[in-house]
């Protein structure tokens, strides 16, 4: 057993080795809960918890810590807006909510959004602002190894200085002078900076700011900058080395480089291995609120169940743009429903003879662990799926028990590690009422499979016609009839 995953940091796919044997640990940036849950947000968590279950899955401990950015210049701004004079709140938002009640609310609506689409609860899950003196001890190591500056006008900022890392710029390839300047301090304090490019560690009150988001500090009141909560947090957490850190892909840089530059230059080895999932697009194009073409976790949610968006914003490889069209949910359902529809029959003809209380992993097909183990290529993963339902299917229609029973605990088994049969709701097997509308559907089918064999097409007809009517759609096969609910 061979683990490799693409690193951004070295260009190249590698070789898995943990630092403790038996032991993996991970960080993936969290939300900054200044808004709903969107697409990209899920699709990273998704991807992410589809690799601490593979890490799960091939024996290791997994440590995952995902992090909550709950103090942020735009959730100030948000707080901020909802104070003002003729603020007309919009669905979900709140007339008069303090910043801190703003980013809580927000938290939860991310977490019922992991929970829905059956994404691990990490093992840590710290907030920011909980972390004020880790963040302060990073801020002065920095300063004292001579990586760090407070602004010189005593306003409270502190920044740090890129030109005195020699390795600023490594994990995106990038030339110092090539950069433009860091977005994170107003063009009016800009003056603060030895470089435009330097970028904020402690950002100092400013007037009209509330005092709740502000900490006492070494340098002056004020709350910590972007990049440096996240080293801060990961290093208590973690250590100040650790196995895997990963994100969104747009957040390579500035994010991940100056997480990248702040912790190294305090002495810290930091992630052996970056990791970074691809974007969602429209239709080919970025999505974007100004020209309409977003598509949001919860408007998905309302035409599909949580299992087929989680089929869908799982399916392709995680590096990957994964490109959503109208009829990507209705071809993803399609797909979840050929699985669910095998499971149903396999239970049925079997009476139930399945154990499905595993106490651990281990039947997977051989095909199945050499796509995850190659750099989580889950679409390969995926065709092993379907092609097992397809041989499971065979078999059930040629008698061969033993050989649908087997493919039913490989499918089983592919399900759990793709996290598919973890989502509020579960297949169509595990309800009364779908096994005995699975029970109904296939009588009726094996009724119009006889009226066949005599010829009776009139019969045989009647018997589509009545299932077509009730929502149900054949498809006549080489393995014989397979059936599906008809989607809206």
């Amino acid at each position: 057993m061979t683990l490799r995953f693409y690193d951004t940091a070295s260009a190249e796919v590698r070789n898995f080795v943990p630092l403790v044997e038996g032991k993996a640990s991970l960080y993936y940036c969290g939300a900054t809960v200044q808004g709903m849950p969107h697409v990209g947000h899920i699709r990273s968590a998704i991807a992410f918890d589809q690799l601490t279950r593979w890490l799960a899955y091939r024996g290791f401990r997994v440590t995952v810590v995902r992090n909550v950015t709950d103090i942020d210049d735009k959730i100030l701004a948000k707080s901020e807006a909802s104070f003002a004079q003729g603020f007309q709140p919009e669905p979900g938002e709140v007339r008069e909510e303090e910043w801190w009640a703003l980013a809580y609310r927000y938290e939860q609506e991310f977490l019922k959004a992991y929970d829905t689409l059956g994404v691990s609860r990490p093992t840590y899950e710290p907030r920011a602002t909980g972390h004020i003196p880790e963040m302060h001890a990073l801020i002065q190591q920095l300063i004292d190894r001579g990586h760090a500056y407070p602004a010189p006008d005593g306003s409270g900022d502190v920044y740090f200085d890129v030109r005195s890392w020699s390795k600023y710029g490594a994990l995106t390839r990038q030339n110092i002078d090539d950069m433009q300047a860091a977005p994170d301090v107003e063009v009016q304090f800009s003056n603060r900076k030895k470089d435009p490019r330097d970028f904020a560690l402690w950002k100092g009150s400013k007037e009209g700011e509330p005092t709740t988001a502000s900490w006492a500090s070494p340098w002056g009141a004020g709350r910590p900058g972007w990049h440096l909560e996240c080293s801060a947090m990961v290093t208590k957490y973690l250590g100040t080395e650790f196995d895997i850190h990963g994100g969104g892909l747009d957040l390579r840089f500035p994010h991940h480089e100056n997480e990248m530059a702040q912790s190294q230059a305090a002495g810290h080895p930091f992630a052996s291995f970056w990791m970074h999932n691809g974007m969602v697009t429209y239709e080919g194009e970025k999505m974007s609120k100004s020209i309409g073409n977003t598509i949001s976790p919860a408007e998905m949610l309302e035409v599909a169940s949580p299992r087929v968006v989680r089929y869908y914003l799982g399916q392709a490889h995680y590096r990957s743009v994964l490109d959503y069209r109208p009829t990507s949910l209705q071809e993803a359902a399609a797909a979840v429903e050929r699985v669910d529809g095998f499971i149903s029959r396999a239970v049925r003809a079997l009476s139930g003879g399945v154990d499905y209380s595993f106490a651990t992993y281990g039947t997977v097909p051989e095909q199945f662990e050499r796509a995850m183990d190659e750099d989580l290529n889950v679409p390969q993963a995926l065709a092993v799926l379907h092609e097992t339902v397809r041989s499971g299917n065979t078999a059930l229609t040629e008698g061969k028990l033993e050989e649908a029973r087997q493919a039913l605990h490989h499918v089983h088994d592919m399900l759990r590690v793709l996290g598919l049969n973890d989502v509020a709701s579960g297949s169509v097997a595990d309800t009364r009422e779908s096994a005995a509308l699975s029970v109904l559907i296939e009588a009726q089918l094996a009724a119009r499979a006889a009226a066949r064999a005599d010829k009776d097409w009139t019969a045989s007809d009647a018997i589509r016609d009545t299932l077509a009517a009730a929502g149900v759609v054949v498809e006549d096969g080489p393995e014989g009839p397979t059936w599906s609910l008809k989607r809206d």
